[in-house]
């Protein structure tokens, strides 16, 4: 097959629609299908398989664009993006925005199929003018976003049951459904390695997230004012993103210790979980936060926020595994709960491990490509 990637957003490999996307270009290449990649990064100007497009100018407001690590492709080069789609047997985009609307226009038009993957929730848009908590504001978009995309494909890719039930109560699609995970690699299984002097006799505490204002770093950083263990705990916020200073200054006022932050490697955050006592998991807005089930498929014991707009509530096995999204002091009882039990802790953490052949990446990668072939045959079927 040729399938064609459309990006409106690719950027580098720290943010889960990125990553799930070269993971399913990569498996496709892997075996034998030819991956052509549309996106608006120059830096893979030359690259083969790579058509590179113009980003959208947004005049005064680049500089807040940039701020956010967000480049958004523009439709105007329309040459390079019908060379990419000439001789597709599928086109599949990962995000809706100007060029993925244009685009799926012209392959119906053009009798190319289509699928798209649902990577980002109607929060992820209206909180960058503030309306992520207002629920018209909301529900006006996902009907936006059904209509300029998940409307005109053949078949959708969810994550997630959560988004899956969440976008057809909203919006009422029909297009066949494919409920498939990311996927979590094999290689996340608990390491024996040695912890770094500043981690030494310490109960260290992981969160994994984008630095974003959804991703709600707060409730966990304020929660350490409230807990009994402040001084025994060392917070580790895995990530990368516009609020970086802002959860520093946090981490200052808050915590006891001082507060570990950076992007990790694939390879570093399978050491960094290895060392770790509890996952905790805040993110207001989440589909399937890959990072929350990397920790739980190694065998970690979570806290995870109950957040109606999130997935992860959906993975608690016990109520001491959950706290109430907007509560720092819920949030810190929860987790002096599983430090003052800890032999309970690590039997909580135990019943996880199941989750790693449940989310399995292999199983994750052969259901993408089995849901491009039925789309090119003309033949979708749901896998739910």
């Amino acid at each position: 097959m040729i399938v064609t990637f459309v990006c409106d957003v690719l950027g580098e490999a720290n943010n889960g629609t990125t990553i799930a996307t070269l993971n399913v270009a990569h498996y496709l290449k892997s075996q034998g299908h030819e991956v052509r990649i549309v996106c608006p990064d120059k830096d893979k100007e030359g690259t083969p398989g790579y058509f590179v497009v113009p980003s959208i100018n947004f005049g005064p407001f680049n500089g807040y664009v940039r701020h956010n690590g967000v480049t958004l492709a523009s439709s105007k080069d329309k040459d390079t993006v019908i060379k990419a789609l000439e001789g597709a047997d599928v086109v599949h985009f990962n995000f809706c925005g100007a060029l993925s609307s244009w685009c799926v226009k012209y392959c119906n038009e053009h009798n190319i199929p289509c699928t798209a993957s649902f990577h980002a929730q109607a929060e992820n848009f209206t909180n960058h003018v503030y309306l992520d908590k207002a629920g018209f504001a909301n529900k006006v978009m996902y009907k936006i976003l059904n209509r300029n995309l998940f409307s005109k494909v053949k078949a959708i890719h969810y994550p997630s049951e959560f988004i899956h039930h969440f976008f057809q109560n909203e919006t009422k699609n029909k297009v066949p459904a494919y409920v498939i995970s990311n996927g979590i690699h094999a290689d996340f299984e608990k390491l024996d390695v040695k912890r770094p002097p500043e981690l030494e006799g310490k109960i260290v505490i992981l969160y994994s997230a984008r630095y974003s204002a959804e991703k709600s770093h707060k409730v966990l950083i304020k929660a350490m004012k409230y807990s009994k263990h402040n001084k025994d705990v060392v917070l580790v916020l895995a990530g990368a993103g516009p609020k970086e200073k802002k959860i520093k200054k946090l981490c200052k006022k808050y915590c006891a210790n001082p507060a570990v932050l950076g992007f990790h490697s694939h390879e570093q955050m399978i050491e960094l979980l290895s060392m770790t006592d509890i996952y905790a998991h805040c993110g207001r807005v989440d589909i399937e936060p890959l990072g929350c089930l990397e920790a739980l498929s190694i065998g970690l014991c979570p806290v995870l926020t109950d957040s109606k707009v999130s997935a992860v509530s959906g993975y608690a096995l016990d109520p001491n595994n959950v706290f109430h999204h907007k509560s720092s002091k819920d949030c810190a009882a929860k987790i002096d709960y599983w430090i003052d039990h800890p032999q309970e802790r690590i039997e909580n953490g135990q019943k996880y491990l199941i989750y790693r052949q449940k989310y399995n990446f292999d199983e994750s990668m052969r259901k993408m490509e089995q849901m491009f072939k039925e789309v090119a045959s003309g033949q979708p079927k749901e896998m739910i």
